[in-house]
């Protein structure tokens, strides 16, 4: 038997009327209002699963309530769990609650309660980006571009070594990274993320055909006028 949204309808309910609420469906423009005493409404939108268009309805309920839920039904599996923490975090910062119905039991667990959201502000992850900012040369990528092709300051830094392989030829690692001033030029070819560079003899590096070719279009990615 297929699943309807209704069959959301009478967990919610009973979890509400537990809790000292008088509950009632489809009210104005409300999937559930609950009323306890002269506190303000609660407000339920339920949906089976999640959707732009939840969260759209769920906004505009904000007009009439601040005490806006969104109920999904639960499914079993990794998706959906992920689904549920990614939501929640959405949720959280539009000021909505989230509740996840189990339709086998009627359990229904409560995710996150409406009301303000302040997140905190992650210092690592800011200076990390400003630190990416502050080394990347020029603006050498197209914003909205997918992360395939993603011109770093890493790889910045790979071209400018590069260049320099395929002007002076095989060089010791302490010399490119004097004269190219990338500090980490002995380690950086050594690794060879991109496939450019090749070990000559101990601590001299050379450039391959790949890198070669890199070169051949780094003005660009190097922040050339």
């Amino acid at each position: 038997m297929s699943v309807r949204e209704t069959d959301l309808y009478p967990p919610v309910k009973s979890f509400l009327e537990d809790q000292g609420y008088v509950v009632k469906a489809e009210v104005g423009a409300a999937d559930v209002v609950a009323v306890r005493g002269a506190e303000p409404p609660v407000v339920v939108e339920l949906k089976l699963g999640f959707s732009l268009a939840l969260f759209h309805q769920c906004v505009e309920r904000l007009k009439v309530s601040d005490d806006v839920y969104m109920a999904v039904a639960h499914k079993a599996g990794k998706p959906f769990y992920k689904a549920v923490k990614a939501n929640t975090a959405m949720a959280r910062r539009l000021g909505l609650g989230l509740m996840v119905v189990r339709l086998e039991d009627g359990l229904v667990t409560v995710h996150c309660d409406p009301g303000p959201y302040a997140p905190r502000k992650n210092a690592k992850r800011r200076a990390a980006l400003l630190r990416e900012f502050a080394r990347r040369q020029g603006d050498p990528n197209d914003g909205g571009q997918t992360r395939a092709g993603l011109v770093t300051a890493y790889r910045q830094d790979a071209l400018r070594i590069a260049v320099y392989l395929f002007e002076v030829g095989a060089s010791k690692g302490a010399d490119v990274a004097r004269e190219t001033g990338v500090a980490k030029a002995t380690a950086m070819m050594r690794a060879n993320h991109y496939g450019w560079f090749e070990k000559v003899e101990k601590g001299v590096y050379g450039i391959t055909p790949a890198g070669a070719e890199a070169v051949a279009v780094s003005a660009r990615v190097l922040g050339a006028d």
